[in-house]
C-alpha cells in the first residue's frame, strides 16, 4: 500500500487561506453573518476617542459568543483558542487579545449594551419566522453563585442580636435603678427598634449617669464598660449588613453580597442544602430564549411582573399570552395581566387537586361551600348560614395589599359533624378573597380550554427543556463571576449562545454543503 508523503516544512506556492479550511455551512459562518446585522452603536459609544487603539468590538463579540456556544466560559481558554483553533483565528482575523482584555471587555463594555444585542438577535429570528413574540413560556431555576457557602449573614440573626442587646441594656438599667434607689428620668423599656447608631450613644449615656453609685457590683460595671466599648461598632456593622439584605431578602453571602441563600434542587447530598445562588427567569418560544432576568428573591411569584416589564422594555409590548406554572399564580400577577391585556395561562396552587374526585366530593372543604352573593353569606355542609364578621388584610413582600372576607357559623356546638368539619373550640370561621376567587375562576377556565391544554403540554417542552440544555448540555451549573451586574452579563451571554446554537441547528440542514 503506497504511503502519502509527509513533510511539515514543505513550502506552498500560494499561501493557505483560513477561509478555505472552513465549510460553507459551518455554524461559525452563520454566527458571523448574524452578528454582522447587529447595530453596535451603543458599544462604540462606550469607547473613548482618545488614547491607544482598541480591538474591534464586533470582533470581540463574535469571539465571545462563539466561545459560549462551545461551552468555553473562561477568558484564559478563549485566549488559548484564539491561538490554536482555526475557526477562532478566522473569526478574529488572526488577532489575539489576551485573557485580561477579553475579561475587561466582557464585564465592562458589555454591561449595558448586552440586553439590547440580545433583543436585536431575537427580533432577527422573529423576522425569519423562527419564533413568535406574542407568546412567552416563563419559568425559573436557581443557579449557584460563585461564593463561599459557609460565609453567610442572616437577617433573622441580626434581628435576634438587636433583641438581645435591648434585653441586656434593660437588665443593666433596671439593676442601676434598684441600686441607686432614686427616681430615673425615663423608665421606658428599651426596644430593639431603639438600638440604632444614632440613639445608642444617648441610651448608654443615660445608663452611665444612673450607675454613679459606689454600691454597685463591680462585675456589672465591667460588663457595662465592655458594652459601651463594643456596642456602637457592632450596631454600625449590623446596620450595614441589614442595608445589604434589604427588605426582599433574608440572607446574603459575605464573598458575594448580591447572592441570596436558596434551597437548591441539584444538591449532591440530596437534602436540599441552602447555597448562595441567583434566581434566573427566562421566557421562551419555539425553544428560543426571548427574555431573561436575574433575581435575588428565591420566590418565583415575586419575579413575574418585573420579568414582564423587562419584556416590554425590550420589544415595546407585553406578550399576548403568558404561560407559567403554579409558582406564579398570585392575585397580584393575575391583576397585572388583566390590567395590561395579557391572557394569563397561569396555573395556581391546588389547580390539579381541584380536578380530582376526592377534592370535589370533600364537602367540608371551605372552597366547596356555596356562596350567596345577595345575602353575602356561605352555606356550610349542614346548611347553616355563615355570615360576614369582618375583613382580614395582609401585605405581601412586594407591598401588594390582599383583602379577605371572614365568615363565621352561628352554632357549631351542637353540630353532629363538627369533628369532621373543624377542630376549633369556637364556631368555624372561613375566609374568602372574592377578587382572587374571580381571577382563579378565569384562570381555571383558560387552563381547561383547548388552547390552555395545548399550552400546558407545550410549556415543559419549551422552558424546562431549555433549562435542561443550559445545565446539562452546556454544563452551566455555577456562575463564574460575582455580583448581580456581572452575573446578568454571564447569563445573557449564555442565553445568546443558546439562541445562536438553536439557530444554527435549524438553518444548517437547509443550507447546501
Amino acid at each position: 500500500m503506497p504511503i502519502k508523503t509527509y513533510c511539515r516544512n514543505q513550502t506552498d506556492l500560494f499561501p493557505i487561506k483560513l477561509d478555505d479550511m472552513i465549510k460553507a455551512n459551518d455554524p461559525v459562518r452563520l454566527l458571523d453573518c448574524l452578528i454582522e446585522g447587529i447595530d453596535m452603536k451603543r458599544i462604540f459609544a462606550r469607547y473613548n476617542k482618545k488614547g491607544a487603539s482598541a480591538y474591534d468590538p464586533k470582533m470581540m463579540i463574535k469571539v465571545i459568543f462563539y466561545a459560549y456556544t462551545l461551552n468555553i466560559y473562561s477568558s484564559r481558554k478563549i485566549e488559548e483558542a484564539l491561538r490554536s483553533n482555526i475557526k477562532f483565528m478566522w473569526l478574529s482575523g488572526m488577532q489575539t487579545p489576551d485573557h485580561n482584555t477579553i475579561n475587561i471587555f466582557r464585564t465592562s463594555k458589555l454591561q449595558k449594551p448586552l440586553k439590547n444585542i440580545f433583543s436585536q438577535i431575537v427580533i432577527q429570528l422573529e423576522k425569519e419566522g423562527l419564533l413568535n413574540l406574542e407568546k412567552a413560556y416563563t419559568d425559573g431555576t436557581k443557579i449557584e453563585a460563585n461564593a463561599n457557602k459557609y460565609s453567610f449573614v442572616w437577617g433573622k440573626a441580626i434581628q435576634t442580636r438587636f433583641v438581645k442587646m435591648a434585653s441586656t441594656l434593660n437588665e443593666i438599667w433596671d439593676y442601676a435603678d434598684q441600686t441607686c434607689k432614686r427616681e430615673m428620668e425615663d423608665k421606658t423599656p428599651i426596644l430593639h427598634t431603639d438600638i440604632t447608631s444614632e440613639k445608642i450613644e444617648e441610651i448608654l449615656s443615660n445608663i452611665d449617669q444612673s450607675m454613679s453609685s459606689e454600691d454597685m457590683d463591680i462585675k456589672i460595671k465591667q460588663k457595662f464598660r465592655r458594652i459601651k466599648k463594643e456596642y456602637p461598632q457592632q450596631i454600625k456593622k449590623y446596620e450595614e449588613q441589614r442595608a445589604i439584605i434589604g427588605e426582599d431578602r433574608n440572607s446574603y453571602s459575605k464573598t458575594d453580597p448580591d447572592a441570596t441563600f436558596m434551597r437548591m434542587k441539584e444538591d449532591h447530598m440530596g437534602n436540599g442544602q441552602l447555597k448562595p445562588a441567583y434566581n434566573t427567569q427566562i421566557s421562551t418560544e419555539s425553544e428560543f430564549i426571548t427574555n431573561y432576568t436575574i433575581h435575588q428573591s428565591p420566590t418565583d411569584t415575586n419575579t413575574l411582573i418585573e420579568h414582564l416589564e423587562e419584556y416590554k422594555e425590550q420589544y415595546g409590548h407585553y406578550p399576548k399570552d403568558s404561560i407559567c406554572d403554579a409558582g406564579y399564580g398570585s392575585e397580584e400577577n393575575y391583576l397585572f395581566a388583566q390590567e395590561n391585556n395579557i391572557t394569563p395561562f397561569i396555573k395556581y396552587n391546588y389547580f390539579h387537586k381541584e380536578q380530582t374526585k376526592k377534592w370535589q366530593e370533600d364537602h367540608f372543604n371551605s372552597s366547596n361551600f356555596p356562596y350567596d352573593k345577595e345575602r353575602d353569606c356561605c352555606i356550610c355542609p349542614m346548611e347553616q348560614e355563615m355570615y360576614y364578621v369582618g375583613e382580614k388584610i395582609t401585605k405581601t413582600k412586594t407591598g401588594f395589599i390582599q383583602k379577605a372576607s371572614l365568615y363565621q357559623a352561628k352554632d357549631c356546638k351542637n353540630c353532629q359533624v363538627r369533628s369532621q368539619c373543624h377542630k376549633s373550640s369556637k364556631n368555624r370561621v372561613i375566609q374568602i378573597n372574592h377578587r382572587l376567587k374571580k381571577l382563579k375562576d378565569k384562570a381555571r377556565e383558560l387552563q381547561l380550554s383547548e388552547e390552555g391544554i395545548k399550552h400546558r403540554r407545550k410549556r415543559p417542552v419549551e422552558v424546562e427543556q431549555t433549562f435542561g440544555n443550559l445545565k446539562q448540555n452546556k454544563n452551566f451549573r455555577r456562575f463564574s463571576l460575582r455580583g448581580l451586574k456581572k452575573v446578568e452579563i454571564e447569563f445573557g451571554l449564555l442565553a445568546i449562545a443558546h439562541n445562536i446554537s438553536k439557530y444554527c441547528n435549524k438553518i444548517t440542514p437547509k443550507m447546501a454543503i
